[in-house]
């Protein structure tokens, strides 16, 4: 039999003088190891917290049960195990729970039962040393139409048990246990810390097992196993002050020895509608033009209507000989639904992208005559420098073509972001140009498969005197070259 290193152990006891309200038990088994029936881990990695709910069913006997529970040479936390009967509650009563002396990693619960038969009960606790990595795999067709998409949870199991058949659930986002402490205790957060150890560690196992008992499994009465739970349960989000999080259910139960880890698949589509969209946005990836592919988290790309949890996603492309090409792997942060998934696979060497100045000039010049607070525009280029006089003021003009060379074998999608400091007006009649920013402009360009496009723009930048403010303004304007 597989060890298991924490134990359940149930006993019926003949009551005598001691309590002889109490109906004697009937000849049974000193002694009874109930399997589990089910058995189900919320991981909260930011915590290194595992909410352990098992389900099992016991044979009471009319008159005083005694029940065991020993966490030797487990990470389970004692003072947090709890027992709640699902079924024949009216029927069973729990007398008392004791630590024995003798017997420090052990408890004992005396159970009243006023019947002879089954009941499923259902024990809860903390334990440690269970934790959980999310990762994606991201696969293309060798023409970029069709993405399929996997993701995986790597659950490591560290704590000292074996969990057989457990169903998997991942605390996904932030509990800010602190916060809940506080409103919990009625004090100010930064109190918190100053509170006695073994009354903040009571209210942090209060607060964390409120907040992962959402959903709440239930049994009916009578029937054994299973955590059910309606869909509207299944998907709620939780956004309470500084806490956002959601309970993220793995599909199916796997069993999960001590030692071990094992990967899971928890979300699998095909055809996930995407775009593939060349960028360049200096402040996020650079100096330099990368190569995205952009999909959504929601119900119509087929991922379902869950959060994804912060892991790792690995790119490939199918290379049209029965082979894969790796792409790119990049970190992603918790994904909530609707929420768009950008990932950045580098410069593509088949695209050339350049900034070409093609004209500079400057006009608009404004003198500051003899030091006086008198200025003189200084007219047609013709620069008469007075004694003691100086250039206080001028405009210089600027311009470039942004220009794109697709090398590949089909049209692709140019999204430009360029920021401009200072007091500048930018000139163009590139269509669908529009501020991202008071200081940065966007434009995108479609260019065709084996095809240029060169988007011109001039840039007015105001200088000294001439300069009233820190911002771009837009202006529709043709750009000609002599």
């Amino acid at each position: 039999m597989k060890r298991q290193s924490a134990t359940f152990l149930m006993t019926a006891l003949l009551l005598v003088a001691a309590a002889p309200r109490l109906a004697p038990a009937r000849n049974v088994d000193l002694s009874t190891v109930p399997r589990r029936d089910t058995v189900q881990l919320t991981i909260y990695n930011s915590e290194d917290l595992t909410l352990v709910r098992e389900m099992r069913t016991l044979t009471f006997k009319k008159g005083l049960n005694g029940l065991q529970f020993s966490w030797a040479n487990t990470l389970i936390d004692p003072s947090s195990v709890e027992i709640r009967f699902l079924s024949q509650a009216d029927k069973l009563s729990l007398l008392d729970t004791t630590y024995p002396h003798d017997k420090p990693q052990m408890l004992s619960w005396n159970v009243v039962s006023e019947f002879d038969g089954d009941a499923t009960v259902e024990i809860t606790y903390f334990t440690s040393g269970i934790t959980w990595s999310a990762d994606y795999l991201l696969t293309s067709d060798a023409d970029e139409k069709s993405l399929s998409f996997e993701g995986f949870v790597r659950v490591a199991n560290n704590s000292g048990e074996d969990y057989e058949q457990a169903q998997v659930r991942l605390v996904v986002g932030t509990i800010n246990l602190v916060e809940k402490i506080a409103q919990l205790a009625q004090i100010r957060m930064d109190q918190v810390a100053q509170l006695e150890g073994a009354k903040r560690d009571e209210l942090r196992r209060m607060v964390a097992k409120d907040a992962m008992n959402m959903p709440r499994p239930s049994a009916p009465p009578g029937v054994t196993g299973g955590f059910a739970m309606s869909a509207a349960e299944e998907k709620k989000i939780i956004k309470e002050g500084l806490s956002e999080y959601f309970i993220f259910r793995i599909p199916g139960s796997e069993t999960i020895p001590n030692g071990w880890s094992k990967r899971l698949r928890a979300i699998e589509a095909q055809q996930v509608p995407f775009k593939v969209q060349y960028r360049y946005r200096p402040a996020q990836y650079g100096d330099q033009l990368v190569r995205m592919y952009l999909f959504t988290n929601d119900v119509p790309s087929k991922l379902g209507s869950a959060p994804l949890p912060d892991g790792v996603i690995r790119v490939f492309r199918l290379n049209g000989r029965d082979g894969l090409s790796y792409l790119a792997q990049q970190p992603t942060k918790y994904i909530p639904i609707g929420d768009k998934v950008e990932v950045n696979l580098g410069p593509d060497p088949e695209v050339i992208f350049e900034l070409i100045k093609l004209r500079a000039s400057r006009d608009n010049i404004w003198m500051q005559v003899n030091g006086a607070n008198v200025f003189r525009r200084v007219d047609d280029g013709a620069l008469n420098i007075e004694v003691n006089s100086s250039v206080n003021g001028w405009d210089d003009h600027e311009v470039f073509t942004q220009r794109i060379r697709n090398y590949t074998a089909k049209s692709i999608e140019v999204e430009v972001r360029r920021p401009f400091a200072g007091h500048v007006d930018f000139r163009s009649s590139l269509p669908g140009v529009k501020l991202f920013d008071f200081q940065t402009v966007e434009f995108t360009a479609p260019v065709a498969a084996g095809k240029k496009a060169d988007c011109m723009f001039e840039i007015l930048r105001h200088q000294g005197r001439n300069s009233k403010q820190n911002n771009i303004t837009l202006v529709n304007a043709e750009i000609f070259i002599p």
